[in-house]
């Protein structure tokens, strides 16, 4: 098995970068979702209610982001140095809070522009446990970016290509990985292989990881990354194939356990 795919999300929700390589710390991948946007109760946006995310493209400069979208001036967003923290979460339902920094009105004007809705954009300054403990099986600790539980999410070329086929049987067009917005693609796994993984310790490259289990999916897979159209698929034929336990899985959890740097083709093995 291989690695043939890294990928990072600057801004929660937002469109996603490709790398050749990146630096694994603690929290996940080397900027992989420091900043959000937050509602006007301090709680995060994302696709699930507002598909316009797409719309938003990042590039790491100059020590922060350079954002841009379809008939808006670009607009460097320097990381927040100064500033009052303000207490967030990264779901309504969730009790934790942890503390960010506000990018400040000109960022937030620019996305609630490009929205057309009100938000604020908040940085992560110190990755944070902002999931209850004791709520995930393989607990994600106390160093996470703002993805949604775990700080890596995992995915195989050759599930997706069995999903392929389920969806033309069932008369739909296959869906690109960008629908499972991964951090790290694997490739030569036989479909589905990673479901015997939970619990076990990998090494990709030269860096250890924990798998945490598999990933229970949700509407954002129905959004196309391009458009922000949202349909049926693929969760209707998930539902009809890998609904296990009441949720519908694709992809594998895991958690890094030492950090290093990931380059493409790098060897993925089980190591426990």
């Amino acid at each position: 098995m291989r690695l043939s795919e890294i990928n990072t999300y600057p801004i929660k929700g937002c469109r996603g970068l490709t790398h050749d390589e990146a630096e694994v710390r603690p929290w996940g991948l080397d900027g992989d979702r420091r900043w959000m946007l937050v509602d006007a109760d301090g709680v995060g946006i994302t696709q699930r209610e507002t598909t316009a995310l797409v719309r938003v493209r990042v590039r790491p400069d100059r020590d922060g982001l350079r954002l841009s979208a379809a008939g808006q001036p670009d607009l460097l967003v320097p990381e927040p140095t100064g500033a009052a923290p303000v207490q967030v979460r990264t779901f309504r339902r969730r009790l934790l809070r942890v503390d960010a920094l506000p990018a400040g009105p000109a960022a937030d004007t620019w996305l609630g522009t490009v929205l057309d809705r009100p938000v604020r954009l908040v940085w992560l300054a110190q990755p944070a446990r902002h999931v209850e403990p004791g709520r995930k099986k393989y607990d994600p600790g106390d160093q996470v970016s703002f993805a949604d539980a775990y700080p890596v999410l995992l995915t195989s070329t050759a599930s997706l290509a069995a999903l392929g086929d389920w969806l033309t049987e069932a008369g739909a067009e296959p869906v690109p990985m960008t629908r499972f917005r991964p951090n790290l693609v694997v490739d030569g796994a036989p479909a589905w292989a990673e479901d015997g993984w939970e619990g076990r310790e990998m090494r990709i490259g030269g860096v250890a990881f924990r798998a945490a289990g598999p990933s229970a999916r949700c509407l954002v897979t129905t959004t196309d990354q391009e458009t922000g159209v949202r349909g049926r698929e693929p969760l209707r034929t998930l539902a009809r194939h890998r609904n296990i336990d009441r949720q519908l899985l694709f992809g594998l959890n895991v958690v890094p356990l030492e950090s290093g740097r990931l380059r493409i083709g790098d060897r993925v093995a089980l190591t426990g």
